[in-house]
Parts: structure tokens; C-alpha cells; sequence
């Protein structure tokens, strides 16, 4: 079987395993006791906390753990704006769901104004588009520094500028581009990180959000993570994390650049395969490992299935979007009209480079698959 959707999840590395083993055994008290075993486990705590911030070009008192993207991007866009005295919040209509559904529970409890930027049909955001969209009211600006679905890469380092010269803050969700893009230099006030993606376990997350920000926390009791996040800390799931991280960020310019030549290679292949074959996302500024199209006059989901029929596991879009058939939110922003969003199917590579000949076998196999379905 040849797993295709790493952007979903990917499998947990055993490097991350042997790390976080003595913190599920021997080393698993609770960090807040204050015992040689309680204290051990703090350490440990804090000895992640410093890693995460060094990839993250933050401090360590910066970062908060939590259960993943959803709860960092959760903190990050209620936290900041609740404890704002501005009302008003920005993002595009591309970014994950833990975003705009933050962004949509703030308008209607709130009162917050909500202003949704275009994007090309590429799916990239324009500076000017941002420029315009700030006001003097605006509390932040959230942004997915590459998207889940079709891999776009926006320009954050433009963006950044924008909100900084206007005294805006900016929330970039990190959680795709973690492990292919670096982080250190994004100069955002909060970024969001999660595990699962890059070879640690479902669960742990992290929003590095920096300490002269008022941050409004979603959990209330004990006070712990400096209280924006209160609950007794995953320090298994911390150490697991960072390690993930470092080895991710560690191998990132080379695997980046072989990854992203085999993915390359399999899209023209397949554009060359399947004459209805079409390219969603930018065709440069991209995620190395993503390849995601549309066939028209197929059924996506039929493909998939021809596809697993053959050995190869892909996926229709984002994983996050629990039980739904409606089409894809980000395609659609993107132009695309809603029969031909339903045909999407979404390629996403591995840290492991493809064998020689690989691509073109797999862009074969997809045209075999996409042929099967039009002939019923």
C-alpha cells in the first residue's frame, strides 16, 4: 500500500516513540506536584517548551500546549480578540475550519466584525487585499501559512510587514507548513503547530503565542501553561512533539527539495495522463509534498476508491471536515464551480523520497483509476 495523506496524519516515528516512552513509564507524574517525581516531570516539561520555541523563532514562555491545530488556532483567534478592545478580525475564506468556525463563533456571540479576503484562483492573498481589509478597529489578522487542501504558500513575510506598520497582530496557522517551510522567520505575534502531522501522536498540539499579548484562555481551573491554558499538561505528548519537530526542521532542505521534485514529477504526469486532469492550488508557490486536482465528469470519491483498489490511499480534501459531502470550501473560493469541487482528490507525500520511476507508476495508476470511473 502506498499512503497518500500525510497532510491528515502521518505515522508516528520511532524516534518519537523511544522519546516519549520513560515519559508514559518511570518519568509520569504530574508537573505541577512539587515532588522529585512531579519536578522530574516539569523539567521535562519545560526542557520541550524551550526546543518548540527555538524552531518556532519564539520564547519558551511563549508557548502553550495544546491538544492539537484545532485547540492552538481556537486559542489563538478567541484569546486574542476576546481580550482586545478592537472588534474587528480578518481571515480568508481558504483557512481550516478551526479558524472560521472561531471566527464565525465571534461574530454571532460577540458582536466581532468579520472580514473574509479574496483569494486568486490559485488561492493566494494579496497584500493589497490585506492592506485594504485593516482598519483602525482591527484586532488581528489570521492567515494559514499553507493550506491543507491544495498547498498554497502565502507570502507571510509581505503580510507580516502590513500588520506590523499598522499595529495589527497576526496569527499564522502553521500546521501544514511545519516541517516543509521554515518557521523561524515568519516574525508572527502567534503560530500554531500540531504533532500528528509531522510523525507524533493525534493529540498534541502547540500555539506559540508571544507574552506581551493579552491571550483570553478557552480552559479555565488550575492556571497551568501561565494560565492561557489550564489542565494537566501532556508531558509525554510535549516531548514527543518537539522531537518531531526538531527532526522535521532538521531534515527540512533536503527532503524538502527531493520530495518536492517527485511531486513535481507525478503532476505533470498526471496532467499528461488524464485530459481533464486540473491543477488546484498555485503551480509554484506550493507545498512540496502536495498534489491536489480535479477531474471533471468523474466522482471523486469513485476515484479514491479505484484508487485503493490499486494500493494507493489518498483523499478528497481535508480530513477535518467530519462527515461531509459538500464541496470544498477552499476550491470554491478559489472559482471553482461546485460539480467539478466534488471531483477533487488530494495527493500528499511523505518525508521519504519516491523510488526511480515512481511518479510516472503513480500518475498511471491514477489515470487508470479515473478512466474506470468514466466508464461506469
Amino acid at each position: 500500500m502506498l499512503y497518500l495523506d500525510h497532510a491528515a496524519a502521518s505515522p508516528v516515528r520511532s524516534e518519537v516513540l523511544d522519546a516519549m516512552r520513560p515519559y508514559l513509564t518511570g518519568v509520569f507524574g504530574n508537573p505541577s506536584s512539587h515532588h522529585t517525581v512531579g519536578e522530574a516531570a516539569a523539567s521535562a516539561l519545560e526542557d520541550a517548551r524551550r526546543r518548540v520555541a527555538r524552531v518556532l523563532g519564539m520564547r519558551a514562555g511563549d508557548v502553550v500546549f495544546t491538544s492539537g491545530g484545532t485547540e492552538a488556532n481556537n486559542l489563538a483567534v478567541k484569546g486574542i480578540v476576546l481580550r482586545s478592545d478592537r472588534r474587528h478580525l480578518v481571515v480568508s475564506p481558504i483557512e481550516h475550519e478551526s479558524i472560521l468556525e472561531s471566527a464565525d463563533y465571534l461574530r454571532r456571540l460577540h458582536g466581532v466584525e468579520v472580514t473574509s479576503l479574496e483569494v486568486d484562483s490559485a488561492g493566494r492573498i494579496s497584500a493589497d487585499a490585506v492592506a485594504a481589509a485593516i482598519r483602525p478597529d482591527t484586532a488581528l489578522v489570521a492567515i494559514g501559512h499553507a493550506n491543507n487542501e491544495i498547498g498554497t504558500v502565502q507570502d507571510v513575510a509581505a503580510i507580516r510587514t502590513l500588520t506590523q506598520d499598522a499595529g495589527v497582530l497576526l496569527h499564522v496557522d502553521a500546521v501544514q507548513s511545519a516541517g516543509w517551510l521554515p518557521l523561524d522567520v515568519l516574525g508572527a505575534d502567534a503560530v500554531a503547530v500540531a504533532g500528528h502531522k509531522l510523525g507524533a501522536p493525534k493529540g498534541i498540539g502547540a500555539l506559540a503565542v508571544r507574552g506581551r499579548i493579552p491571550l483570553e484562555p478557552l480552559l479555565h481551573g488550575g492556571g497551568q501553561e501561565r494560565g492561557r491554558r489550564s489542565g494537566t499538561e501532556d508531558v509525554a505528548g510535549a516531548v514527543a512533539l518537539v522531537t518531531a519537530l526538531e527532526l522535521a526542521d532538521a531534515e527540512r532542505a533536503a527532503l524538502s527539495a527531493q520530495v518536492g521534485a517527485d511531486t513535481q514529477r507525478f503532476i505533470a504526469d498526471v496532467l499528461a495522463a488524464v485530459p481533464q486532469a486540473l491543477l488546484t492550488g498555485d503551480p509554484v508557490h506550493r507545498l512540496p509534498g502536495t498534489a491536489s486536482f480535479t477531474f471533471a465528469g468523474v466522482s471523486g470519491e469513485a476515484v479514491l476508491l479505484e484508487l485503493e483498489r490499486r494500493g494507493v490511499v489518498s483523499s478528497s480534501g481535508s480530513a477535518c471536515a467530519a462527515g461531509s459531502d459538500e464541496p470544498s470550501h477552499v476550491l470554491l473560493a478559489c472559482g471553482i464551480p461546485p460539480e467539478v469541487a466534488q471531483t477533487s482528490v488530494r495527493f500528499t507525500f511523505g518525508r521519504t523520497p519516491l523510488p526511480d520511476g515512481a511518479p510516472a507508476q503513480l500518475a498511471a495508476l491514477v489515470g487508470e483509476a479515473v478512466r474506470a470511473v468514466a466508464r461506469g
